[in-house]
């Protein structure tokens, strides 16, 4: 019985350390940035911002180029695809990707997440504004390792 328990408690620690293990799935870049108040929009000035985004298949990381330690965690509760509007068309479309939210401080933010783009809506809690940060899918970064192309023997 004593082992049963403690094999049981092994089993849980490692399946909750495994659900920990965040894996990389993208890198975006910050393409646009603003505020929007009652029908006013403000594009926000900013410089170019690279951003690593990895899940553990229940939660959203979001890491700004540089930074790891600094990050934002989102709780996904959608991922059976997100709608988007067909260009041209007019008419809407699901597309695989997933929607996350976070509630930190009373800040709500709402990331929708697909392989083409990632965009954060930011909710503060005693303002009237909304602040939008697009960003899409970055060139996958050349992994290290040895030159691609035909090896040859001759000097």
């Amino acid at each position: 019985m004593k082992n049963t328990i403690i094999f049981l408690t092994v089993l849980v620690m490692s399946a909750v350390a495994g659900a920990t293990e965040f894996k990389h799935v993208g890198d975006f870049l910050l393409q646009s940035h603003f505020k929007v108040t009652g029908q006013q929009v403000t594009p926000i000035p900013m410089k170019p911002i690279s951003f690593s985004v990895f899940t553990d298949g229940v939660k959203i990381r979001v890491t700004a180029e540089g930074d790891d330690e600094a990050h934002t965690t989102f709780e996904i509760y959608r991922s059976d695809g997100i709608g988007r509007q067909r260009s041209g068309a007019g008419a809407l479309e699901v597309i695989p990707g997933l929607q996350a939210m976070s509630n930190v401080g009373g800040t709500l933010r709402h990331l929708r997440l697909s392989r083409e783009s990632m965009t954060i809506t930011t909710f503060p809690g005693v303002s009237d504004q909304t602040i939008v940060s697009h960003a899409v899918a970055a060139e996958p970064k050349p992994q290290p390792g040895p030159p691609a192309g035909p090896i040859s023997n001759k000097p």
